[in-house]
């Protein structure tokens, strides 16, 4: 779990020339409140934000650089609000070290150029001027950030009335929301891989590179001892809760229902006791009675844990439990899923997977089935059986190059109305701007594992973000 000691830290100032302050009286206050302007628009619920104000040196920068570092802050967003030496911003990046994006806001669309021509005072006019003028010194600052190997991002636009330059600012602080979390989310890994499935091996090293965060590897047996101390009073307030959360089907036998609540409090239990934020899982059990009839138990509380923003991946796919970790931590959900079928007579692609699915973004309440065979696994239990709610989708994958490097794959879409496959797992019908097989087949190309994360919305701009704050690339399908 996030440890909420380490709140996300924005960092924010503004640049000017010192020299300018004795020559045109009130530029500096003026370019002051500009900065103040952004801070004002950058607050949001669990969001610290470091404002250094104007900076105007090459001494206030070298101290700023410290100050940021100090500060722990996670990305800094550079006001460029009039023209300023690149010696004055880059002392600032250097030293902090942390991802860097060049607000290049003009207070006003356009200036009035008659009133200003008309204004008679030289001096006051190229006072006037400065004040309008941020995007004089961009190109300085990027040539001076590209030749110190310092990687930057932009928004241009308008400080006042342009909505879209704070929707954009806002994208790249849940961005960065999001990289803070995945680098101090805990990620618990519970069996082994399933045999033979090739595209889903990984490097955990390479992992923890490029997200941070901690690997715990875990006992299945972990999982068992803490089972055996479940007391049934335990038991009957789980299964109350299965009751209120799933459509639980009539023919579930309550004995499967008392096998599921019981494993369910037990992984609630490993859970707060390793704290971990994300977990993926895969064990045979064969050969051991209790592990068999503990993994063959975990489809409900992983839902549960899923819906609770602990996402819970099957068959050990340690790079989708990253992709899920990710649209969750957007808002947006992050279902575990992979093709079923296409229908090419209504252009749509069905998706969806065995075990857990993310119940909180269902479309209705999530049925509980008996199976009488997990296909392709060991052991029989209750499955759940949902398909995401209809609108916006995005899919999200987590890729992995022959060289080991990392990349995020990513399509926008619509879950729509239509038939599914009622075989007691998560399914959904999934339309695409390109098409089905164009989707299919450009995704394909890509190298992806078999399986994706799938949320609400469109969420596309916000990935490639973080895809930039994680030095990634991203790969845009739809």
């Amino acid at each position: 779990m996030l440890d909420l000691s380490y709140p996300l830290r924005v960092g924010l100032f503004g640049i000017g020339l010192e020299a300018y302050w004795p020559q045109f009286p009130g530029l500096k206050e003026r370019l002051e409140g500009y900065v103040e302007v952004v801070a004002s628009h950058m607050g949001r619920p669990g969001v610290e934000i470091v404002n250094l104000g104007l900076i105007d040196s090459p001494q206030k920068a070298m101290k700023a650089g410290h100050d940021f570092r100090r500060a722990d802050v996670d990305v800094i967003f550079l006001h460029v609000t009039t023209y300023a030496l690149s010696s004055t911003v880059l002392p600032v990046v250097q030293r902090a070290k942390v991802p860097v994006i060049i607000l290049n806001l003009q207070p006003i669309a356009a200036m009035d150029y008659a009133n200003f021509n008309k204004l008679g005072d030289r001096t006051k006019m190229t006072g006037e001027w400065l004040a309008h003028c941020g995007a004089c010194p961009v190109p300085e600052i990027a040539n001076a950030f590209n030749r110190a190997g310092i990687a930057f991002h932009q928004i241009t636009g308008v400080l006042e009335g342009e909505h879209a330059v704070w929707d954009e600012l806002g994208e790249w602080i849940d961005a960065a929301r999001v990289a803070h979390v995945m680098s101090h989310n805990r990620l618990g890994l519970m069996g082994h891989y399933y045999n033979g499935m090739l595209d889903i091996y990984t490097d955990l090293t390479r992992i923890v590179a490029y997200f941070g965060g901690h690997i715990e590897i875990l006992e299945v047996e972990e999982l068992a001892a803490l089972r055996r101390g479940v007391t049934e009073e335990a038991v009957a307030a789980k299964i109350r809760e299965f009751e209120e959360k799933f459509d639980i089907q009539a023919d579930c036998s309550p004995d499967e229902l008392h096998r599921a609540a019981r494993t369910a409090v037990a992984l609630d239990s490993l859970i707060a006791e390793k704290e971990l934020g994300s977990m993926a899982y895969y064990h045979m059990g064969t050969g051991q009675d209790e592990h068999e009839d503990v993994m063959s138990s975990v489809i409900l509380g992983n839902s549960l844990l899923t819906a609770r923003g602990i996402p819970v991946a099957g068959e050990y796919e340690v790079k989708n439990v990253q992709a899920m970790k990710i649209m969750d931590s957007f808002g947006a959900g992050g279902s575990f899923t992979e093709y079923y079928c296409m229908d090419f007579d209504d252009d749509v692609v069905l998706m969806g997977h065995d075990g857990p699915g993310h119940i909180r973004i269902a479309s209705g309440k999530t049925k509980v089935r008996p199976l009488e065979v997990y296909h392709g696994k060991v052991g029989r239990g209750l499955s759940v059986e949902m398909s995401v709610q209809h609108g916006p989708i995005t899919c999200l994958s987590v890729v992995e190059y022959a060289d080991g490097s990392l990349k995020l794959l990513v399509a926008e879409g619509e879950s729509v109305a239509g038939p599914i496959l009622e075989i007691g797992n998560t399914n959904s019908r999934y339309r695409f701007p390109i098409g089905a097989r164009a989707f299919v087949e450009n995704w394909n190309v890509q190298g992806p594992a078999h399986h994706c994360a799938v949320g609400v919305g469109h969420i596309a701009n916000k990935i490639e973000k973080l895809g930039k704050l994680l030095g990634m690339e991203t790969v845009r399908v739809c």
